[in-house]
């Protein structure tokens, strides 16, 4: 069986292999990175890549994808829908993450981009329903120059810094995959929930 991945940035192809080989060995996977996607869904807004994000995923399942799972959570949005066009399973990798972090009344998110926080936000309220959760929304200032520049552990110091800054909330989401290893930077004490791990465990499930 065979998951496709849709990035926007090739960082994620070594995390996601090593989650794979640790968690689910035996799984092949595709890895479709097109960061161009980001750069214009950033400008124009994730509905102005909807077409090519659906070409791309009909690709996939043509070359013989049993399930897509995107890892950009500014487009995620828009590849989960094309699910039932498609006939397979596309997910988005955060939202396992936002499953658990909905289940908490006060939560925190931190972003590196300002195009991440929208769909963030509704993803958590889609997964709260009718709960009353609190959320705030921290963008993480400097990280993203740090991302661009290929500063990888300026860029995940910053998040960490950024973390440890957070008081008053039961959980910590980061709303980027690419944030995931920040995780083991940290000191606080509050839970800090990232993407790739349940977001492939899902996809995994999804592919068999």
């Amino acid at each position: 069986m065979t998951l496709a991945l849709l990035h926007t940035s090739p960082v994620h192809i070594p995390v996601f292999d090593a989650l794979r080989d640790a968690r689910h060995p035996g799984l092949a996977l595709r890895h479709l990175v097109h960061e161009d996607l980001l750069a214009r869904a950033r400008e124009s807004g994730p509905e102005a890549v909807a077409d090519d994000v659906r070409a791309l995923l009909a690709g996939a399942v043509a070359d013989g994808a049993r399930a897509v799972l995107c890892t950009c959570s500014t487009i995620g949005a828009v590849a989960e829908a094309e699910s039932v066009t498609l006939g397979v399973p596309v997910l988005r990798v955060d939202r396992p993450m936002a499953a658990a972090a909905a289940a908490r009344d006060r939560v925190v998110v931190l972003a590196a981009i300002t195009t991440t926080v929208a769909p963030t936000l509704a993803l958590l309220a889609e997964e709260a329903g009718d709960r009353a959760v609190d959320v705030r929304t921290v963008v993480v200032d400097g990280a993203w120059a740090r991302f661009e520049a290929d500063d990888r552990d300026g860029y995940l110091d910053l998040v960490a810094a950024a973390a440890d800054q957070v008081t008053d909330c039961e959980v910590i989401v980061l709303a980027q995959a690419s944030m995931a290893d920040a995780v083991t930077r940290t000191v606080t004490r509050i839970p800090v929930l990232s993407s790739p791990g349940p977001g492939l465990d899902a996809a995994a499930a999804a592919a068999r």
